[in-house]
């Protein structure tokens, strides 16, 4: 089966949409997805500066969501035709696996960071035979089909745009778990969230539905300016003693906190905001090491990681997209669409600031048509 997608080559070429192949269908616990869109994440774009650690050429893409076409075997629990939301890969057998904490997988960085998995690798490459690393996060869906273990969908409703629901599955999904599974945040609780990304106008979007009182510093005016419009206090990052001014805001200190920037000096700040017992979340991946100033965790103040907003895909995909139909969660509204040969515009308007979450749509036959040819294909080159 042949098909588009957009391949990188190198850490400092750009991205390049050319045809590869699939040479076999799914295998058992596998489903072949038609991706409808899929969001551009920084951490796909983070593979340019991992030192060599996520193997080239790869297809990138983490946040794809579309229709199966195909399913392996039949225990997958999905059927052709069925919507899906496409999340980060875990091995489903490991202690945190079993104990309902997948984004903990004993397995998460092999799996989803630096290579994929190794099963039937060779089945996938580009138009030459040239081997292409297989499966980023378990899906490559920068692309018109993606190969994912069925473990990495989530069936939605086929009501929804499904063009736009890929995000949902990592950074949205982020903000958002960090909110309503880290903190269980609820009315009248207080929240600060450094950063008015996509993840953190997910976690500010979470914390108006659930009723919290929430602050939101950034550097950037516009996204101040949307974190407002979903209910948060906006405060620019370079205000004067930005610890003392959220305390006031929020009487005394948030409860918990939010960082999304690696920032050391705002994550000290946010520590410097939370009262007694607050707990301060971190998302960002820390390159270096982090200088803690003198007093900033005493008096129980507390610090952790959060991946993937300690999510469950299943149960907190459609917690989101119930919110977002009852008009609480509008994800939507920080999504520009591009199409997937423009991806490298998109990703230029990402690290520019100039977008909240690009979501790349794969242009070609309409959905219906496509999926149908697919099936009826028998999946040779």
């Amino acid at each position: 089966m042949r098909f588009h997608a957009a391949v990188l080559r190198s850490y400092e070429s750009r991205f390049a949409v050319e045809e590869v192949i699939l040479h076999t269908g799914p295998a058992d616990g596998e489903i072949l997805v038609r991706i409808a869109g899929c969001g551009m994440c920084r951490t796909d774009l983070a593979v340019r500066r991992s030192a060599g650690r996520s193997p080239l050429p790869a297809v990138l893409g983490h946040e794809g969501a579309g229709v199966v076409v195909r399913t392996g075997g039949q225990d997958t629990g999905l059927s052709p035709g069925d919507h899906v939301v496409l999340s980060f890969d875990s091995c489903g057998h490991c202690r945190n696996c079993r104990g309902a904490a997948p984004a903990y997988c004993d397995d998460f960085a092999s799996l989803n960071l630096f290579g994929g998995r190794k099963e039937n690798a060779a089945r996938f490459t580009d138009a030459a035979g040239g081997a292409l690393a297989p499966r980023w996060f378990g899906q490559s869906s920068f692309a018109e089909y993606a190969l994912v273990p069925a473990r990495n969908a989530v069936r939605v409703d086929p009501s929804l745009p499904i063009e736009l629901l890929g995000p949902l599955g990592c950074g949205f999904l982020t903000g958002a778990g960090a909110v309503l599974n880290v903190f269980g945040v609820g009315p009248g609780a207080t929240l600060a969230v450094f950063g008015a990304g996509a993840v953190g106008l997910a976690a500010v979007m979470a914390a108006t539905a659930s009723g919290a009182v929430t602050v939101a510093v950034d550097r950037y005016p516009e996204r101040l300016a949307l974190a407002e419009r979903f209910g948060a206090i906006p405060l620019p990052a370079a205000s004067a003693g930005l610890p003392d001014r959220i305390q006031r805001l929020t009487d005394g200190g948030t409860q918990y906190a939010l960082d999304t920037t690696g920032s050391a000096r705002l994550i000290n700040d946010a520590l410097r905001a939370l009262r007694p017992t607050g707990h301060l979340g971190l998302v960002a991946r820390l390159h270096t090491a982090l200088p803690l100033e003198p007093g900033t965790l005493d008096r129980g103040r507390r610090i952790s990681h959060i991946c993937e907003g300690d999510a469950v895909p299943g149960v907190l995909i459609p917690r989101l997209t119930g919110l977002w139909q009852a008009g609480r969660f509008p994800f939507d509204q920080l999504i520009r669409t591009y199409p997937l040969a423009d991806i490298n515009e998109a990703e230029a308007h990402c690290d520019a600031g100039r977008v909240v979450k690009p979501v790349l749509v794969p242009e070609g036959k309409p959905m219906s048509e496509a999926c149908a040819a697919a099936s009826s294909s028998g999946y040779s080159g």
